[in-house]
Order: structure tokens, then sequence, then C-alpha cells
């Protein structure tokens, strides 16, 4: 895979039938979607990666059906609670709120 092929800053998308509005995305957003290319899992990196930690709670073939909303609800607490060494070994929710004090610098909050 070349640099070239690599797009920043964009959404990358599997090529799911639930994603045939990403024109109108696009369009209503302003965020442009590329879809990674058949066959080539490292160029959706984040989306292998969370696959992977759902997979040892919920193997593939499992039947989602049998769990119910909490229990759902709890895996994807603890999933979304891991500090992930992209982040620093921050969590999404430490590497998120940093990215909002970032935005704050120079102006006056209310906190």
């Amino acid at each position: 895979m070349s640099r070239a092929s690599i797009r920043p800053r964009a959404t990358q998308w599997d090529r799911g039938k639930e994603l045939s509005a990403h024109a109108q995305l696009t369009i209503e957003t302003g965020l442009p979607v590329y879809f990674a290319d058949p066959h080539s899992p490292w160029q959706r990196g984040t989306n292998e990666n969370t696959n992977g930690m759902l997979r040892q709670y919920f193997p593939k073939g499992t039947d989602l059906s049998r769990w119910d909303a909490h229990e759902i609800a709890a895996v994807a607490a603890t999933v979304n609670s891991r500090p992930r060494k992209s982040l620093g070994w921050r969590t999404p929710a430490e590497a998120f709120d940093d990215h909002l004090r970032s935005l704050r610098t120079g102006v006056a909050t209310t906190d």
C-alpha cells in the first residue's frame, strides 16, 4: 500500500448495504467518506481492533438476540473504558476530554 492511498482525516467505512447513503452524509455534514479496498483489513485498523476486542465477549457467530440491552451496554462500557496504545494509553473518553480542553484554550468558560 502506498502513502498516496492513505487519506487522512476522513471516515473510512466498510462496504455494507447500510452505507448506501454515504453521498448524502457527505453533502449534509461535509465529512468525506472513503471505502477500504476489498480484502484489505489493514485499511480499517480501528474497526479490526474493535472487532477483536468484542470477540472476547461475543465469539464470531454469536446470536446477539440472546443478550439484553443492559448486558450489551455493559460490554460496550468495558470496551470503551480500556486504555489504547494509539491514544498514549489513555481511554477514548480521556483522549476526547483532552481534545475538548485543547479547544477551549484561551476562551473563557463557566467551569
